[in-house]
């Protein structure tokens, strides 16, 4: 049996993502900046995408930008808020310890242009508490920037409470909702979002399109120079094929939130009951107040690349952490950041399930993960130490 369990990673296209790129990659192929019928045809595509990506987020057409994905319009949009800070003399931004690299990267390279980093503790079970956010926000604060939920943890952030909190204070606040965008339900002004970024593959769209929605009145900082596409704000010729696959995946995952939400979450609390059995292990992240689809455990006792190996030689591929940072060898900034010690978030698993797994791959990827914990264990030096007594246990 294959079972693919790292959705979070990226997710298989859909059908209708395909079928909805396919006419135009052969039959309407003009450049939309073309004035001619056939760019004007491939301008109405746009158009007409850009109103739908909008309804979806409970925002205006004008208020979308299409980028390359959920890195490109995390770094435009944090940019441009301190940008517009740093006229007005802010210069200090507040975000959390476990955000996406995408964001903490473009924090770092702030930091050296003299903005002052606040980096919100996440506590052991995931969550920013909105009070302590609010305290944290001082009179030079221009931006703050939490993510809407954890792509390694899968934690949900309380993001309604955060916006309003922002809202009453007059500051900018900027959402990453990679992992959320088609598995959460969201509307930008019922939930006081100013800015949010999104990405395709993670809602069974195309790689490399996104969008990042920014409210009316917020002059965005150009990454890319050149031609007036996108309003001016993104210079380069649409990729109208990705944007209308995006498109129209995000309509059908949002159409099947409720639906999905229900599926996923009897087998996520399934695997968590299953793997929970194992002994010295623990979950990361809170419970319920995380996504549907999301498991990541730790087992103490292993190494988390031994662990991936072996359940890939058994057909169910996982992954440690977050993709973007697969080939490195430190343990998860995430796990660091709810308190894992480093000997134990090495030993982390994290399973991300869509809405095509069935009961029966669950079944088998518990038995898998019960077998491959075992045999790790039972060649570890460190595992006998821990058994014997010499060392003692973290996990209980």
């Amino acid at each position: 049996m294959q079972v693919y369990l790292d959705n979070a990673a990226t997710t298989k296209m859909s059908k209708t993502a395909i079928n909805a790129m396919l006419p135009y990659m052969d039959r309407i192929y003009g450049n939309p900046s073309s004035l001619h019928s056939a760019g004007q045809k491939a301008n109405e595509a746009l158009v007409n995408a850009r109103e739908r990506v909008a309804k979806l987020l409970g925002c205006e057409a004008r208020e979308i930008t299409f980028t390359s994905g959920g890195s490109e319009a995390d770094n435009q949009a944090i940019l441009s808020a301190a940008r517009l800070g740093e006229q007005k003399g802010k210069k200090h931004i507040i975000s959390t310890a476990f955000e996406h690299h995408a964001v903490l990267h473009t924090l770092d390279k702030l930091k050296k242009d003299g903005f002052e980093i606040t980096l919100l503790d996440v506590h052991e079970n995931g969550l920013v508490i909105p009070e302590q956010m609010a305290d944290a926000i001082r009179d030079d604060t221009c931006l703050v920037t939490i993510m809407y939920a954890n792509n390694e943890i899968g934690t949900v952030q309380p993001i309604k409470e955060i916006g309003a909190v922002c809202k009453e204070k007059g500051v900018l606040f900027h959402t990453d909702a990679v992992q959320a965008a088609g598995h959460l339900h969201i509307d930008v002004k019922e939930q006081n979002i100013d800015m949010l970024s999104l990405s395709a593959h993670k809602f069974h769209g195309p790689k490399g399109i996104g969008a990042l929605y920014a409210r009316k009145g917020i002059r965005l900082t150009n990454l890319i120079e050149g031609g007036a596409q996108e309003r001016g704000k993104r210079a380069g010729t649409e990729n109208i094929p990705a944007i209308m696959g995006m498109t129209a995946a995000f309509e059908e995952a949002c159409a099947k939130i409720d639906e999905n939400t229900a599926k996923l979450t009897v087998l996520r609390d399934k695997l968590i009951t299953g793997l929970s059995e194992i002994p010295h292990s623990v979950l990361n992240g809170d419970e319920k107040k995380r996504l549907p689809g999301n498991v990541n455990f730790c087992f103490e006792g292993i190494e988390g690349e031994s662990l991936l190996l072996l359940l890939d030689d058994k057909g169910v591929y996982a992954s440690s952490g977050s993709a973007c940072t697969s080939g490195s060898l430190d343990p998860s900034h995430v796990l660091l950041a709810i308190g894992r010690v480093h000997d134990i978030a090495h030993g982390s698993l994290r399973l991300t399930l869509s809405d095509e797994n069935t009961e029966e791959e669950i079944d088998y990827t518990i038995k898998a993960v019960k077998e491959v914990v075992e045999y790790l264990r039972s060649i570890s030096p460190i595992w006998r130490d821990l058994v014997s007594g010499k060392k003692e246990f973290v996990i209980k």
